[in-house]
């Protein structure tokens, strides 16, 4: 495989690998610094049944994406993992990771039942592949004390919903609950250790630094996939750090959502941001207008506010066709800011598949 066209910044290089602009669900980028290979979650998934493509397509752009993905293992030291959705993570090809140093989401806490079971069912495999061995659960001795997540939203409390408002203290409430429930279960389930083999390194990175030579690694604590208390899970961001330049790779935060996750991305202030966008496809379903406008806000208020000249907005937002047009006010904010709000298929100088699905639609009526 050729090399993929890279965006330099300093003494690091960015590949975009894949990501839904391309044709299949993925989010993945390598990062070289002069002292190791960083390779982001290597998943990929078949686009959403809605998508308006053929499966042959979808197949097509599916393989296409792991081909990347695949090839650019092969050159990572390290890989990272922020979560166990399938297209953040590989489950089933193993060899990807022998050899390597693996930061990933730790699979016993901050996690939902679903992400749990799929990260049982990994390092059960993972076990077996590296150590021809079974999984040694580990007996939890000292429980973890559970902290309301609210309580660190201190922006995100102070909005005045108006009519909502009591709607939406009714969802935190039974969020809330859910949150209690699950959290007692991180409490009784048997720990998943990491694994260290002899080259193989599993870390569980939450809220953890790491260092490689001058290469700075630095996870944040659980942030929810999305909205507060939301069922899907919650995520690890992360930044990289070579010398005085910084990459920031927000996961799936769905925007942000959130407005202290999005003060926390202007305080770091990344020369590079990578941004999975609102879900609009899922408009009105799982994403309300109320919290589409508060991503909306919370972008406007990160171009504005970040020196980042490359901002990739991409992956969940990039599954509706009509994406460009229900964030045209993001698009004209960012050219008036002489920023670059981009996709990773029109980094490589293309519409994404999306917006040609789009415009093939508009040119049959």
């Amino acid at each position: 495989m050729p090399k993929k066209k890279s965006l330099k910044i300093g003494e690091m290089e960015i590949i975009p690998l894949w990501s839904d602009s391309l044709g299949a669900k993925s989010f993945s980028i390598f990062v070289k610094t002069p002292d190791v290979g960083i390779l982001v979650d290597p998943g990929v998934a078949i686009m959403q049944p809605s998508f308006p493509i053929s499966d042959e397509d979808k197949f097509k752009y599916w393989e296409m994406a792991w081909e990347n993905i695949l090839y650019y293992s092969k050159l990572a030291d390290i890989i990272i993992i922020t979560h166990y959705h399938y297209d953040h993570y590989s489950p089933s090809s193993l060899e990807i990771y022998k050899d390597k140093t693996v930061l990933v989401k730790n699979p016993n806490e901050y996690i939902n039942y679903s992400q749990r079971e799929r990260a049982v069912d990994f390092y059960e495999s993972l076990y077996h592949f590296l150590m021809n061995s079974n999984l040694k659960y580990v007996q939890r001795i000292k429980k973890i004390q559970i902290r309301d997540p609210m309580d660190m939203l201190v922006k995100a409390k102070s909005i005045d919903y108006g009519d909502y408002s009591e709607r939406k203290k009714s969802l935190i409430e039974k969020g809330r609950k859910w949150f209690n429930s699950l959290a007692k279960k991180w409490n009784e389930w048997d720990l998943i250790p990491e694994i260290h083999t002899n080259k193989t390194h599993f870390y569980f990175a939450d809220g953890r630094e790491f260092h490689f030579g001058n290469t700075n690694i630095k996870f944040q604590q659980p942030m929810f996939h999305g909205i507060e208390f939301s069922r899907v899970g919650w995520v690890i961001p992360f930044t990289i750090l070579y010398k005085n330049k910084k990459i920031l790779y927000s996961s799936d935060l769905n925007g942000p959502i959130i407005e202290d996750y999005a003060e926390w991305i202007i305080e770091e202030d990344p020369d590079v941001l990578f941004l999975d966008g609102p879900a609009t496809y899922m408009i009105p379903y799982t994403l309300n207008m109320i919290n589409f406008r508060r991503c909306l806000k919370n972008i406007e208020s990160i171009i504005r506010n970040i020196h980042a000249k490359y901002i990739f907005l991409d992956h969940h937002v990039s599954r509706d066709i009509r994406f460009k047009l229900r964030l045209e006010k993001i698009y004209n904010l960012a050219k008036a800011n002489k920023k670059k709000v981009i996709t990773f298929s029109e980094f490589f100088g293309r519409k994404s598949i999306a917006e040609k699905m789009y415009i093939k639609k508009k040119n049959k009526k």
